[in-house]
Order: C-alpha cells, then structure tokens, then sequence
C-alpha cells in the first residue's frame, strides 16, 4: 500500500474475535457453546466430568485455564458448584472481563457471587434463562442485571443472543425468573400428580384430555377469574381440597400438591 505524502492512506483496524469461557458443558451449556462457536466466538470450554465437546469449541483443562484471557465467562455449572467456579477462576480473568452466572439460584446466592467478583475486580453479571435451552440454544430468551450486565448482553447479541435487561441489583433477575417458576413449575407439579392419580383410577386420558381443554382455553382474563375465584371461595375449596388429597392418599399417591393447595385455602380463609 502506497504511504507517501499525498496517497489516500487509511489505518485499518482487524476486528477482535470475541473469546467466551463457557464452564459447564451439560445440556445447556453444551448448546450455548456450540452456537456462540458456530457464531463466530472463539470458545473455550471447561466441565469436570467426561462430556462430549460441541464442534469448535477448545476444552480446557480447569476454570482457570477457560477464562485466560476471555472477554466473557458464562457459568452454566450449576448453582451448588457456582461458587467454587468462581473462587477457581475469578484470579485469571483479565481486566475488563464480565463474570455472568447464568444458573438457576436463590437471589442471596447470586449477591453473594457478584460480592466476591467484586472483591477481585471482576464486573459480574446475574443472569435469568426464561426458557428451557434444548431446542433454543443461544437464542434462549434471557434477562441480565447487575453492574456487568450491559457489557455482557453488549457481547452476546452480535453473535445471536436475545439478553434483556433489568435494573437493579445482582439477585433481580433470578427473583423475576424464579417468581415465574412458582406459577409455572408448579402448575407442571399440579399436571404431573392429577395424572398420576387419574392413572391410578383408571381415567387418565380423561384427566389429560380436561386439562388440555382448560389450557386451549385460558386467555387474557384467565388470571383474574382465578386468583378472585380461588379468594372468594376459599373456604367451600378448602374442604375440596381436602377431599382430594384424602382421595389421592386412597389412590397411593402422595398428595403433594393437592395438600399445599389445602394449606394455601385454610390460610385465605383464616385471613377472611
């Protein structure tokens, strides 16, 4: 290229490859990491145990050995290994690194990663996946809070992530995600046991083809007309309730569920 005095010179400047850590590579994280390499990323990998390793991603050896010289670590072990991870690894990351734990944990647990991070001048992101990865991958709705949040979903979304993010402290996305799971996974508990039982009383695709019908036919004023309903006849339901769980201990099937809803009932008809 000509750069003598008067030639049209211009500096051109490479683009940097993004480097990700991805510890844990189980079925989510495993998913993630092969669609941020078939992204473009260049991915690092670490899992203690014996995992098949997505195509183009490097394993590694430790935690520490992922995160040298990554610009972003996602943690996706799981929430009772997300300490050690951190305690691990948070000495080898580079400056200007983000930290996001993208496990399922109590929003105490996900203060008390970020207040460690903090304390070795790591910026953490706290994480919330909305949705099951298997089948989504990277493109898995998530929500992010915290001081590293904007840097990590700014990392992300060009290689294909959908990141939200919310405001407010590390623990607030976890409180949102695990708010929505106490309606969620328990109205998949309440399915799971009414067919186990209908199982046991030899009606099961009743029970599922009721269910089903109820689900078609929720809307928008669903919501209401339950949480109304369920106040106003708090007591007459209480005794159902009762009755059902009694009926389901006939059956052989522990009424989980349908003793927790009781309980619920006698306390807003106590509260009446």
């Amino acid at each position: 290229m000509d750069s003598s005095p008067g030639s049209d010179f211009r500096t051109v400047t490479t683009p940097v490859t993004t480097t990700v850590a991805v510890l844990g590579l189980g079925e989510a994280g495993g998913a993630i990491a092969g669609d941020l390499a078939r992204a473009g990323a260049a991915v690092r990998g670490y899992d203690p145990a014996v995992v098949p390793v997505p195509e183009g991603v490097t394993r590694t050896d430790s935690e520490a050995e992922a995160v040298t010289g990554a610009h972003l670590v996602l943690s996706v072990n799981s929430a009772s290994s997300a300490a050690a991870a951190l305690h691990a690894a948070v000495g080898s990351l580079q400056d200007e690194a983000v930290w996001a734990d993208l496990n399922t944990a109590s929003p105490g647990a996900k203060r008390a990663l970020a207040a460690t991070a903090a304390g070795h001048g790591a910026a953490f992101a706290d994480v919330a996946v909305m949705a099951p990865v298997p089948g989504r991958g990277l493109r898995v709705p998530m929500l992010a809070c915290g001081p590293g949040a904007p840097r990590a979903a700014g990392l992300l979304a060009p290689l294909g992530a959908s990141v939200g993010l919310v405001d407010g402290e590390a623990g607030t996305a976890a409180r949102r995600k695990l708010l929505r799971s106490v309606f969620f996974k328990g109205m998949a508990a309440a399915v799971v046991e009414a067919l186990e039982a209908g199982r046991a009383s030899g009606c099961e695709e009743w029970v599922r083809e009721n269910i089903a019908a109820e689900l078609a036919g929720a809307d928008a004023g669903t919501l209401d007309r339950l949480v109304d309903g369920t106040r106003r006849h708090a007591v007459r339901r209480t005794s159902e309730m009762a009755a059902a769980a009694e009926m389901l201990t006939e059956l052989g099937v522990e009424p989980a569920v349908a003793s927790a809803s009781r309980d619920l009932l006698a306390r807003l008809s106590a509260d009446r």
